[in-house]
């Protein structure tokens, strides 16, 4: 406490190794993926801790962050991704582990029709991790 009586502010204190980096998304790059995206059914993208969670008929199956887009894997199509050379999404660079979201090749992100059919396989990894 101060003088006053009062409690002071530290100054802000620099982030930790291991923090969560930004996932901020451009507007340009969001709409670019939402377009790429037009063909699957009932797309919401909802802003989530800067980036933007993307859902089809209510299934969380991908992220664009740091304007990268990220669709959610499981055994089944984890190996498309794996031959690409994707790598998962780490939003903690510095911590152990991955997440179950892998980035989405160039390649693929600039075909719609080829996105569009990697999104439905995400979806249904999501459907099967999570039992639904």
């Amino acid at each position: 406490m101060s003088k006053s009586g009062s409690t002071q502010r530290s100054k802000r204190q620099p982030r930790k190794s291991g923090s969560l980096r930004s996932l901020k998304v451009t507007d340009t790059f969001k709409t670019f993926v939402i377009e790429q995206l037009a063909d699957l059914d009932d797309l919401v993208a909802r802003a989530m801790f800067g980036g933007v969670g993307l859902y089809s008929r209510g299934v969380f199956f991908g992220i664009i962050a740091r304007d990268r887009l990220y669709l959610k894997v499981d055994e089944v199509n984890r190996p498309d991704y794996e031959r690409q050379g994707s790598r998962p999404f780490k939003p903690y660079p510095a911590r152990s582990g991955k997440m179950r979201y892998y980035e989405v090749p160039v390649n693929v992100l600039e075909n719609a029709l080829e996105l569009t059919d990697w999104a439905r396989k995400a979806v249904a990894a999501a459907r099967r991790v999570s039992g639904t």
